[in-house]
């Protein structure tokens, strides 16, 4: 079912997605929030930029957009997946706890903020660029990864990744000399059990993208994780 966000907003553009049937194509799409909140069972293509927010607390539907996608992209979300094929704005994840989060282009900051993991539910996130500084911030689970394609001199990340991460992972494409971590993690060249756990995202990122997985994997992987289970120790609590 085809769908005009021209003269809608958020409101009754979801209550149109949840009475449309379950393969819907939104167009002109213009700013509008949380479009999708909460949704599963759903495959929505958007045209169009959305607002902030989308697919905040998603829980099993799909989206792809066709562009650009601005702040805060799946946060919160539960389940599902959403294929962004252009760039995102900041704090995308947020307490992001379950589903993937595919992105083709860079990622502004605090990307993966508060991810976090439980039994079964292992939230993931793709980044085809770069991202922004405090990458993983507080993360306690899932998994983030970082491709840095086509980033010429850039960065693959900002400043201070990791900052007060205390479980997860992060995977960064490179041997990533110029960034620096801080105390709380360690930092290691990927070995082959490491490449086979992310095996499965990078080639979801690659069909989603038209990428060649051997385009990938013609460089290293610097795999962080937390050194401890309580990062805030020596930062917050006097000894």
């Amino acid at each position: 079912m085809k769908i005009s966000a021209r003269d809608l907003d958020h409101k009754a553009l979801n209550e149109a997605l949840r009475g449309a049937g379950n393969d819907c194509e939104l167009t002109d799409c213009l700013g509008q929030r949380f479009i999708a909140a909460g949704m599963s069972d759903k495959h929505i293509r958007i045209s169009g930029i959305p607002g902030n927010a989308l697919g905040a607390y998603l829980n099993g539907a799909t989206i792809e957009v066709n562009g650009n996608a601005q702040d805060a992209v799946g946060d919160t979300m539960n389940a599902g997946e959403i294929i962004i094929h252009g760039n995102i704005g900041d704090a995308a994840g947020y307490a992001m706890r379950g589903g993937l989060i595919c992105v083709q282009g860079n990622a502004g900051y605090r990307a993966g903020i508060h991810m976090k993991a439980y039994k079964e539910k292992l939230p993931v996130m793709i980044i085809g660029g770069t991202a922004g500084s405090f990458l993983g911030e507080y993360q306690a689970g899932g998994i983030i990864i970082v491709m840095g394609l086509h980033r010429g001199s850039a960065r693959i990340v900002g400043n201070f990744p990791g900052t007060g991460m205390h479980g997860g992972k992060m995977f960064l494409r490179g041997r990533c000399e110029n960034v620096i971590f801080p105390a709380q993690v360690n930092a290691h060249v990927a070995k082959a059990a490491d490449i086979d756990e992310i095996m499965p995202y990078i080639r979801t990122f690659c069909t989603s993208f038209g990428y060649d997985p051997a385009e990938i994997l013609d460089s290293d992987f610097t795999v962080i994780t937390p050194d401890t289970k309580n990062p805030y120790r020596q930062m917050y609590v006097a000894n």
